[in-house]
Protein backbone atom coordinates (compact mmCIF):
# COMPACT_ATOMS: atom_id res chain seq x y z
CA UNK A 1 0.00 0.00 0.00
CA UNK A 2 2.78 2.45 1.16
CA UNK A 3 4.42 1.75 -2.61
CA UNK A 4 1.16 2.24 -4.40
CA UNK A 5 0.76 5.23 -2.35
CA UNK A 6 3.98 6.58 -3.40
CA UNK A 7 3.66 6.08 -6.54
CA UNK A 8 0.49 7.98 -6.52
CA UNK A 9 1.84 10.48 -5.14
CA UNK A 10 4.95 10.80 -7.46
CA UNK A 11 2.54 10.42 -10.24
CA UNK A 12 0.28 13.36 -9.03
CA UNK A 13 3.58 15.62 -9.03
CA UNK A 14 5.07 14.53 -12.21
CA UNK A 15 1.42 15.65 -13.71
CA UNK A 16 1.00 19.12 -11.90
CA UNK A 17 4.92 20.12 -12.77
CA UNK A 18 3.89 21.04 -16.26
CA UNK A 19 0.55 22.28 -15.69
CA UNK A 20 2.42 24.71 -13.18
CA UNK A 21 5.56 25.53 -15.57
CA UNK A 22 2.86 26.38 -17.98
CA UNK A 23 1.13 29.01 -15.67
CA UNK A 24 4.41 30.23 -14.66
CA UNK A 25 5.13 30.64 -18.36
CA UNK A 26 1.85 32.72 -18.65
CA UNK A 27 3.12 34.82 -16.35
CA UNK A 28 5.83 35.73 -17.57
CA UNK A 29 4.84 36.31 -21.41
CA UNK A 30 2.35 38.92 -20.11
CA UNK A 31 3.88 42.20 -20.91
CA UNK A 32 5.08 44.44 -18.18
CA UNK A 33 4.57 47.66 -20.62
CA UNK A 34 3.35 47.60 -24.50
CA UNK A 35 5.11 49.85 -26.69
CA UNK A 36 2.94 52.42 -27.63
CA UNK A 37 3.28 54.52 -30.51
CA UNK A 38 3.50 58.02 -29.55
CA UNK A 39 0.67 60.10 -31.71
CA UNK A 40 2.07 62.55 -34.15
CA UNK A 41 0.49 65.84 -34.32
CA UNK A 42 -0.18 66.93 -37.92
CA UNK A 43 1.09 70.86 -38.38
CA UNK A 44 3.28 71.13 -35.63
CA UNK A 45 6.24 71.02 -37.30
CA UNK A 46 7.09 74.28 -39.31
CA UNK A 47 7.12 74.04 -42.64
CA UNK A 48 9.57 76.75 -44.04
CA UNK A 49 8.52 76.61 -47.46
CA UNK A 50 6.89 78.89 -50.20
CA UNK A 51 7.36 82.88 -50.39
CA UNK A 52 7.87 85.28 -48.02
CA UNK A 53 8.34 89.47 -47.36
CA UNK A 54 10.19 90.91 -44.84
CA UNK A 55 11.84 94.25 -43.65
CA UNK A 56 15.02 94.19 -41.89
CA UNK A 57 18.19 96.60 -40.24
CA UNK A 58 21.35 97.05 -41.42
CA UNK A 59 24.63 97.62 -40.30
CA UNK A 60 27.40 97.72 -43.14
CA UNK A 61 30.75 98.94 -42.46
CA UNK A 62 33.34 99.08 -44.77
CA UNK A 63 36.71 101.40 -44.79
CA UNK A 64 36.18 103.77 -47.78
CA UNK A 65 32.35 104.02 -46.97
CA UNK A 66 32.66 104.45 -43.21
CA UNK A 67 30.10 103.01 -40.75
CA UNK A 68 26.28 103.25 -42.44
CA UNK A 69 23.04 102.27 -40.67
CA UNK A 70 19.75 101.79 -42.50
CA UNK A 71 16.37 99.91 -43.26
CA UNK A 72 15.85 97.55 -45.63
CA UNK A 73 13.17 94.95 -47.66
CA UNK A 74 13.29 91.52 -48.88
CA UNK A 75 11.23 89.18 -50.77
CA UNK A 76 12.21 85.28 -51.48
CA UNK A 77 11.46 81.78 -51.34
CA UNK A 78 12.46 78.65 -50.00
CA UNK A 79 12.17 74.94 -50.85
CA UNK A 80 12.55 72.62 -47.65
CA UNK A 81 13.58 69.41 -48.44
CA UNK A 82 13.30 66.62 -45.43
CA UNK A 83 16.03 68.85 -43.31
CA UNK A 84 17.88 70.72 -46.44
CA UNK A 85 16.83 74.31 -46.87
CA UNK A 86 17.39 76.22 -50.46
CA UNK A 87 15.89 79.68 -51.54
CA UNK A 88 16.37 83.15 -52.78
CA UNK A 89 15.88 86.08 -52.10
CA UNK A 90 16.42 89.48 -53.30
CA UNK A 91 16.71 92.90 -50.94
CA UNK A 92 17.14 96.61 -51.30
CA UNK A 93 18.14 98.86 -48.28
CA UNK A 94 18.50 102.78 -47.51
CA UNK A 95 21.95 103.15 -45.66
CA UNK A 96 22.82 106.51 -43.94
CA UNK A 97 26.32 108.05 -42.49
CA UNK A 98 29.64 107.42 -42.86
CA UNK A 99 30.38 108.95 -46.55
CA UNK A 100 26.81 109.77 -47.35
CA UNK A 101 23.25 108.42 -47.95
CA UNK A 102 23.32 105.64 -50.35
CA UNK A 103 21.08 102.74 -51.48
CA UNK A 104 22.11 98.90 -51.85
CA UNK A 105 20.55 96.14 -53.93
CA UNK A 106 21.59 92.23 -53.34
CA UNK A 107 20.50 88.99 -54.76
CA UNK A 108 21.57 86.02 -52.97
CA UNK A 109 21.29 82.14 -53.01
CA UNK A 110 20.61 80.22 -49.34
CA UNK A 111 21.75 77.34 -48.06
CA UNK A 112 20.80 75.57 -45.32
CA UNK A 113 19.85 72.90 -42.16
CA UNK A 114 16.35 72.46 -40.18
CA UNK A 115 18.04 72.62 -37.05
CA UNK A 116 14.58 72.00 -35.13
CA UNK A 117 11.09 72.36 -36.61
CA UNK A 118 11.45 76.12 -35.69
CA UNK A 119 14.94 76.99 -36.29
CA UNK A 120 17.36 77.33 -39.74
CA UNK A 121 20.72 77.88 -40.28
CA UNK A 122 22.14 78.87 -43.52
CA UNK A 123 25.13 79.86 -45.72
CA UNK A 124 24.38 82.45 -47.89
CA UNK A 125 26.42 83.98 -51.15
CA UNK A 126 25.31 85.91 -54.26
CA UNK A 127 25.61 89.94 -56.01
CA UNK A 128 25.51 92.97 -54.22
CA UNK A 129 25.84 96.62 -56.09
CA UNK A 130 26.18 99.75 -54.24
CA UNK A 131 23.02 101.71 -55.65
CA UNK A 132 24.85 105.51 -54.92
CA UNK A 133 27.74 107.34 -56.26
CA UNK A 134 30.63 105.81 -57.19
CA UNK A 135 28.84 102.51 -57.88
CA UNK A 136 30.28 99.57 -56.68
CA UNK A 137 30.01 95.43 -57.35
CA UNK A 138 30.49 93.41 -54.59
CA UNK A 139 30.40 89.40 -54.26
CA UNK A 140 28.60 88.71 -50.99
CA UNK A 141 29.35 85.37 -48.76
CA UNK A 142 27.87 85.08 -45.29
CA UNK A 143 25.36 82.94 -43.43
CA UNK A 144 22.53 83.84 -40.95
CA UNK A 145 19.90 81.89 -38.82
CA UNK A 146 15.98 82.28 -38.86
CA UNK A 147 14.19 81.44 -35.79
CA UNK A 148 9.74 81.12 -36.84
CA UNK A 149 7.89 82.59 -33.85
CA UNK A 150 4.15 81.96 -35.01
CA UNK A 151 3.14 79.87 -38.42
CA UNK A 152 4.05 82.79 -40.75
CA UNK A 153 6.21 84.78 -38.93
CA UNK A 154 9.89 84.85 -38.44
CA UNK A 155 12.89 86.60 -37.50
CA UNK A 156 16.41 86.44 -38.69
CA UNK A 157 19.78 87.65 -38.27
CA UNK A 158 22.59 87.47 -41.26
CA UNK A 159 26.24 88.36 -41.71
CA UNK A 160 27.68 88.78 -45.27
CA UNK A 161 31.13 89.76 -46.16
CA UNK A 162 31.48 92.00 -49.64
CA UNK A 163 34.23 91.23 -51.78
CA UNK A 164 34.37 94.13 -54.32
CA UNK A 165 34.32 93.09 -58.07
CA UNK A 166 34.10 96.87 -58.87
CA UNK A 167 35.80 99.48 -56.80
CA UNK A 168 38.27 98.98 -53.85
CA UNK A 169 35.62 98.80 -50.97
CA UNK A 170 35.05 95.68 -48.77
CA UNK A 171 32.01 95.82 -47.05
CA UNK A 172 30.72 93.91 -43.68
CA UNK A 173 26.89 94.06 -43.22
CA UNK A 174 24.89 92.89 -40.47
CA UNK A 175 20.88 92.49 -40.47
CA UNK A 176 18.20 91.64 -38.01
CA UNK A 177 15.03 91.26 -39.53
CA UNK A 178 11.74 89.81 -39.53
CA UNK A 179 10.04 88.18 -42.24
CA UNK A 180 6.01 86.97 -43.23
CA UNK A 181 5.41 83.84 -44.64
CA UNK A 182 3.23 83.23 -47.43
Amino acid sequence: MMSMFKTLALTALCSALPVGGAMAADMITVPTSTPVEMPVAEGMAYDWSGFYAGVYGVGQFSGAGGDQLGLGISAGVNAQFDFYLLGAEVAVHGLTGGVGDTSYGQILGRAGLVVTDDVVVYAAGGYGIDLGAPQEDDVLVGGGVELSITDSVSVDAQYLHGFPIRGDNAKDQFTIGAKYHF
